[in-house]
C-alpha cells in the first residue's frame, strides 16, 4: 500500500460510495475502504473521524465558498440576489469528481436512514451558513432564513439535473442559479 500517493482523501471518498451503493452503509468498513482506496487505517482515519464523515467531506469549504459569495455581493443586492452569488461561488468547488460521484452517492443514501440523516444535516449546514452570511448583511431573520432556504433546496434541484444532464463539459453554477430563478418565480403561487 502506497502511503504517500497523493489523492488519498479524493480515492477514500471513491472508494466509500462505491462500497456504500455495492454492499451498504452498514456492511461496509473503513478497513475495507481503506483497502479500496489503497490507503491503511490510519491514513483514512487523518483524513475521516469515521465513515459517517464521507458524506460531509467538503462541506466545509462549499459552507466558506456560499458565505464569501454572498458577503461580496453588491450592497444593493436583493437576498436572492446575494444568494445567487453565493451559489455561483460555490459552483467553483463542483467539478467532475462532485458529478461522477453524484448518481453513485444519491443510490447510497437513498438505501440507508443514517446517510439520509446525514445528507439532511449537510443542508442543514449550508443553509445555516448563508442565513449567518445574509443577517451579517443586515437582512432580518426571517427573510435571511427563507432566502438560504431557497438557496439551499436550488442547490440540490441544481445539484440532480446537473449531474443528470447529458453534457459532460457543463459547469454546475447555470443549473444552481436556473433552479433559484424557478423557485423564486414559484414563490408567487404561494399567494
Amino acid at each position: 500500500m502506497s502511503r504517500w500517493e497523493p489523492g488519498a482523501r479524493e480515492r477514500l471518498v471513491l472508494a466509500a460510495v462505491d462500497l456504500f451503493t455495492e454492499q451498504g452503509y452498514d456492511a461496509t468498513t473503513v478497513a475495507q475502504i481503506a483497502e479500496r482506496a489503497g490507503v491503511t487505517k490510519s491514513t483514512f482515519f487523518r483524513h475521516f473521524p469515521d465513515k459517517r464523515e464521507l458524506l460531509s467531506a467538503g462541506q466545509e469549504a462549499l459552507s466558506q465558498l456560499l458565505t464569501e459569495g454572498v458577503a461580496e455581493a453588491p450592497a444593493d443586492a436583493t437576498p436572492l440576489e446575494a444568494v445567487a452569488a453565493g451559489l455561483a461561488r460555490a459552483a467553483t468547488f463542483m467539478g467532475p469528481l462532485n458529478r461522477e460521484l453524484a448518481p453513485r452517492l444519491k443510490a447510497a443514501i437513498a438505501a440507508s436512514t443514517e446517510l439520509q440523516q446525514r445528507d439532511a444535516l449537510k443542508t442543514v449546514g449550508l443553509t445555516a451558513a448563508m442565513v449567518d452570511a445574509l443577517v451579517a448583511r443586515g437582512i432580518p431573520d426571517p427573510v435571511a432564513a427563507l432566502a438560504a432556504e431557497l438557496g439551499a433546496l436550488a442547490f440540490k434541484r441544481g445539484h440532480l439535473t446537473w449531474s443528470e444532464s447529458d453534457r459532460a463539459d457543463a459547469e454546475f453554477a447555470p443549473y444552481a442559479l436556473a433552479a433559484l430563478k424557478e423557485l423564486q418565480a414559484a414563490t408567487t403561487a404561494l399567494g
